[in-house]
């Protein structure tokens, strides 16, 4: 009874960490090119590739250090490189501050 439960923690880990895989995959895939060199990131191929390699090993190859490294690498993209690529595309917030008028934020009369 122990066993089947821990067999089923350790599926519900991989497939946390092939769903993470693909949501950067897509992410990675989706941003524009220019973007990248703007963010001053790798190369959109190079993150395509890390990615990509990423997603087969979590679907075909169980080894828990290639698992691992991949997991490490759809973190950085997800928490550095997409935030970065955001910023430079002009992604984030989407109407501004609640104290921004037509000409700008509004700073007091400062």
């Amino acid at each position: 009874m122990l066993l089947t439960g821990f067999s089923t923690l350790v599926w519900l880990l991989y497939m946390v960490m092939l769903v993470l895989a693909v949501v950067a995959l897509f992410l990675a895939a989706t941003a524009r090119e220019d973007a990248y060199r703007a963010a001053d990131k790798q190369k959109k191929s190079f993150w395509l590739i890390i990615l990509g390699i990423t997603v087969a090993v979590n679907l075909f190859v169980p080894m828990l250090f290639l698992q691992i490294a991949g997991l490490v690498a759809s973190i950085v993209f997800l928490v550095d490189v997409r935030p970065a690529l955001k910023a430079v595309s002009g992604g984030g917030r989407r109407g501004g501050s609640s104290s921004d008028g037509p000409y700008g934020p509004y700073n007091g009369g400062r």
